[in-house]
């Protein structure tokens, strides 16, 4: 089933379109990568899905049942996030402050969501530790079970192991492929890993000058692969 059609959007900022006429669909439970080169609109696009920025023109149609406001994100992370004063426990449970409407307090679901999110991101034993005191693939996991509160259905992720080490970055990388083929959860995500998006992903969208969107076997066969060949990007 479509949850998220992309309508002839064209984007860009003060009126300088950097993307132009792009269209797309993501189907419930897609592992999609969107990968180009830097500059080529590819966080503007996320921000675009999620509201926080404006299309030039074009929409954004939802569809089974799935409301903007119902997207989990994990934002590129900034130093000033890296050194936020709160707990785990605190970071992830904020998660949930678009179920909690008008209310002044989290209620039992929400908080046993969070510790849910907690235990499947195993950060049991680091509950009511200092978010800026842990690693930063810690902090990154936090961040995604923060992200997973705010959704049942999909998840933004833009580069989200960028500055790990490659250890932590194939941890993460599992703990996403999990909540894409156990929880079921459609996964949206940008990255200049692209031996990742090839193992990962089943749907590749391309953005610079041109478009693709498609497979990643029929990616793999198209021109569009071959400027990444040359830095070690696809064998």
């Amino acid at each position: 089933m479509v949850q998220l059609i992309c309508q002839h959007l064209s984007l860009g900022y003060d009126g300088h379109e950097i993307l132009h006429n792009l269209y797309f669909k993501i189907n419930a439970g897609d592992y999609l990568c969107i990968v180009g080169e830097n500059g080529s609109g590819k966080s503007t696009l996320m921000k675009t899905i999620l509201g926080l920025q404006a299309p030039l023109s074009g929409k954004i149609v939802t569809g089974d049942g799935l409301r903007k406001n119902e997207i989990g994100y994990l934002p590129q992370q900034t130093l000033v996030q890296r050194d936020f004063p709160a707990s785990v426990w605190e970071v992830v449970l904020s998660g949930c402050q678009n179920r909690q409407g008008l209310r002044p307090f989290y209620n039992v679901e929400e908080k046993r969501l969070a510790h849910e999110n907690i235990e499947k991101m195993g950060l049991s034993s680091l509950t009511d530790r200092c978010y800026r005191e842990l690693s930063g693939g810690q902090q990154q996991r936090v961040l995604l079970a923060r992200a997973l509160c705010a959704t049942k259905k999909m998840l933004l992720l833009d580069e989200p192991v960028s500055g790990l080490d490659p250890v932590v970055t194939e941890e993460m990388y599992c703990l996403i492929e999990s909540i894409n083929r156990e929880d079921g959860i459609t996964v949206v995500m940008i990255t200049h890993d692209i031996h990742a998006a090839l193992k990962y992903a089943n749907r590749i969208l391309h953005i610079g000058e041109s478009v693709f969107i498609g497979s990643k076997e029929a990616y793999m066969k198209s021109k569009f692969s071959d400027g990444f060949a040359g830095q070690g990007g696809v064998r």
